[in-house]
């Protein structure tokens, strides 16, 4: 970990100041959650086929499938990007993901994605119910 730190500033950047990689999904996207945990051996065509038989959704859809590991560190986000997959992992150092356990198939909105990827509890946080009013007084 102290040589990784070191090593990040050497590089071309030479500020020492933190700044969170992070990259932005379409708004639009579709987000399934697999709420058990996967064997990270699995690459690619092991979560595709994770996909279609589990989760029986299709892989090549418009949407990205997130998995985590046992230990809840780590995940991996699969898609298909019009003439290929992409999978995305990201390793917590010291902490867990909080994992939804309601459903077997989690749907996330983009925005509730990348809260999790931030580290918020997503099951803790509601919005505020959508009212609809006929008059004002």
């Amino acid at each position: 970990m102290q040589r990784a730190r070191r090593w990040a500033r050497k590089g071309n950047d030479r500020s020492t100041e933190w700044r969170p990689l992070m990259f932005r999904l379409d708004a639009e996207l579709r987000v399934y959650l697999h709420r058990d945990a996967v064997d990270f051996r699995k690459n690619i065509n092991g979560l595709a086929l994770l996909v279609e038989q589990t989760l029986g959704l299709d892989p090549f859809a418009s949407a990205v499938f997130v998995f985590r590991n046992q230990r809840a560190d780590r995940i991996k986000i699969l898609g298909w990007d019009r003439n290929g997959f992409w999978l995305l992992l990201k390793r917590l150092e010291a902490d867990r993901f909080a994992w939804p356990r309601e459903a077997a198939v989690a749907t996330l909105t983009v925005e509730q994605l990348h809260w999790l990827l931030e580290g918020i509890d997503i099951e803790a946080m509601r919005r505020h119910p959508h009212r609809e009013y006929h008059r004002a007084a």
